[in-house]
Order: C-alpha cells, then sequence, then structure tokens
C-alpha cells in the first residue's frame, strides 16, 4: 500500500507541473488586444462603514477627493482591504458605479471580479464593466483547495478571460486564500489576448522576478502586492504596485515610485546614485508602519490608520473586530510622523 501511495503521490506532482503544457487554452494567442497602462502607484481603497456597518458613501467621496489630488495611477475596489467577502453582490456592483463618478478620468479605476465559481465570476465581470470599470482583477478561488491546482486555475481565468468585455489582471493573496499561482500557470496565463498582468502579494521577491522573466514577451504587468517590497519588486521589473498603504500614505508611495523612476533613468550617475538613496532611506521608512496596516493587524488597523492621518476609516464589517487598545495606540504612534 505505500509502495502505491508513493506512485500516486508522484504522479499528482508531476501532472501538477506538466499542466500547463497539456491544457487547451483556446483564448491563447498573439497579443495584443486589449491592453490597460497599471504602471505607478494604485491603492486597493477600504469600504467606509458606519457604527451600523451600513456604506457610508459620502466619506467615501471625502476619500476620493483627497486621494485625486495625488499622483496615484489608480483604485482597485473590491480588493482585499476592500472587504469584499463581507459585501453582496449587489454591493460590489454599487460601490464600483460609485467610484466611477467620483474618479477622473485620468486615473484608472480597477474592479475586483473574483468569486469562488467560473460563472458567477464571468457574471461579475460583465457587471463591473456595465459599472464603468477600466479593468477587473480576479483573486483566486479557494474553497475547494484540493482541486486547485495549476490545471484549474488556468482553465477558470482562460474560461472567464475568452469572454470578459475587460482587460483582466490575476490576483494572488495566499495569506487569505492559501492558494498561490505557480510561475508555470501564469507563463501560460499570459500568453491570453485579453489576460495583461497580476497582482502577486506572496511578498517573495524572487518569484516576482520569475513571474517578470517568463512573461517578458507577452506584454503582462507585474504588480507588487505590498509596499513592504514595493522597491525590490520595481528594480526585479515589475511595472509598480497595488499597495493597502496608498490608503493612508499615498504620496509617499508615489513618491518611492518617482525615486526608482529617477535613480534609472537619470541623466547622470550622480543623480541616479542620489535618487536610488533616497529611494532606500523612503523604503525603510515605510516598512514598518506598512507591516503594522497589513499582515500584523490588517484591515482593523488600516483603517485606525486612515482616521489617524485625515482619511475616513472607519468601523469594518464583522466578523472582523476592533482593535484591543494597545494595538490601537501601536498604530497611533507608527503614523504620528505622517500627521
Amino acid at each position: 500500500m505505500a509502495t502505491v501511495l508513493r506512485k500516486v503521490r508522484s504522479w499528482v506532482a508531476v501532472f501538477n507541473r506538466t499542466a500547463a503544457i497539456r491544457i487547451d487554452c483556446s483564448g491563447i494567442c498573439s497579443k495584443p488586444v486589449t491592453t490597460v497602462d497599471c504602471s505607478g502607484i494604485l491603492t486597493p481603497v477600504a469600504t467606509p462603514f458606519r457604527k451600523d456597518e451600513s456604506i457610508d458613501l459620502e466619506k467615501w467621496a471625502e476619500n476620493f477627493e483627497k486621494w485625486n489630488k495625488t499622483n496615484l495611477k489608480g483604485y482597485l475596489v473590491q480588493g482585499s482591504n476592500g472587504e469584499p467577502v463581507s459585501l453582496s453582490a449587489e454591493e460590489r456592483v454599487e460601490l464600483v458605479k460609485h467610484a466611477r463618478s467620483f474618479i477622473p478620468n485620468d486615473k484608472l479605476l480597477l474592479a475586483g471580479a473574483g468569486c469562488e465559481g467560473t460563472l458567477n465570476t464571468i457574471k461579475m465581470c460583465e457587471s463591473m464593466a456595465s459599472a464603468g470599470a477600466d479593468a477587473v482583477m480576479l483573486v483566486t478561488p479557494s474553497y475547494y483547495k484540493s482541486g486547485l491546482n495549476d490545471r484549474s486555475l488556468i482553465h477558470h481565468f482562460t474560461a472567464v478571460a475568452d469572454v470578459c468585455p475587460l482587460p483582466v489582471l490575476l490576483y494572488a493573496m495566499p495569506a487569505y486564500t492559501g492558494i498561490d499561482i505557480s510561475v508555470s500557470a501564469v507563463k501560460t496565463l499570459s500568453q491570453h489576448r485579453n489576460i495583461v498582468g497580476m497582482k502577486d502579494s506572496g511578498g517573495d521577491v524572487t518569484k516576482l522576478a520569475s513571474l517578470v522573466h517568463v512573461a517578458k514577451d507577452n506584454n503582462f504587468q507585474v504588480l507588487a502586492g505590498s509596499a513592504g517590497y514595493l522597491l525590490a519588486a520595481l528594480y526585479v521589473g515589475c511595472s509598480g504596485g497595488v499597495c493597502g498603504l496608498g490608503n493612508i500614505l499615498p504620496q509617499q508611495l508615489c513618491q518611492l515610485y518617482d525615486l526608482y523612476v529617477d535613480a534609472t533613468t537619470a541623466s547622470s550617475s550622480q543623480k541616479a546614485a542620489e535618487a536610488a538613496k533616497e529611494a532606500l532611506k523612503l523604503q525603510r521608512r515605510l516598512i514598518e508602519p506598512n507591516a503594522a496596516v497589513t499582515n500584523i493587524m490588517g484591515v482593523p488597523g488600516m483603517k485606525l490608520a486612515m482616521d489617524c492621518v485625515g482619511y475616513y476609516g472607519g468601523p469594518t464589517r464583522k466578523p472582523l473586530m476592533p482593535l484591543l487598545d494597545v494595538q490601537q495606540q501601536i498604530i497611533r504612534d507608527l503614523f504620528e510622523e505622517f500627521r
């Protein structure tokens, strides 16, 4: 029996590694057909709730008015920081409609449209297109983990991209979903005429470099999923970042991106070195605040920090709970210098 089990496990491993090669992806063809330029900094905006957990659109409009004055490239509505799993499908679409009215035409509106099922994801993409989104971002399904391998994920994203009326970006958030998208799968998917990029929040810079490498000929943009490693991600070839810290410190993140651009395009080596030095200094300054409001204290920390610096964060929807008093003080102390 043990021998049989070893053979089965070996076969499964080989099957998963080669699924990207053996699968039939009818939508893959020469590119480009559709595209969207995501170079720069986008932020996955928080959803503002009142104390009764209803959505506060007035406060959201006030936040956008401030964000729009920064150099943000655009916004992701219904990313992880938007608490999409606590919203109904109708609320998700309505939020994108309202966001469209708050966002000027020179800034991108990406809509999180991922659902657990492929058919539901297709329907959500159609709704987000009608709501005014410029592109959709699709987080991986995650419930049936044992069946979510390269083969099933390639089928899922290909089926959606084949019929989606908007450009598609993939989204890997393994800390929340427990599911990652392999480099091999991305190599295949990046060839699809309607899949134009990916946000990777796994935090592995070597993987980001590999993604950039395997998709380099496919007009495919790789985006860092956190400000904590943004500068490193840019240096290995990422086009930009979709960073939750942008809810709180959008101008600092845009400054970091601009310093990177200056460091890599300056007319003199002295100017390049000065910009690189300033970029590294700013990146180091942002690491601790970013960690506090992402992997340590999550969305409740993010929203409290927004309140601290003059945006409206407000409460989360349950089951997410408010921070403990000691956690709140940590957030206040970390963001004191940015007020």
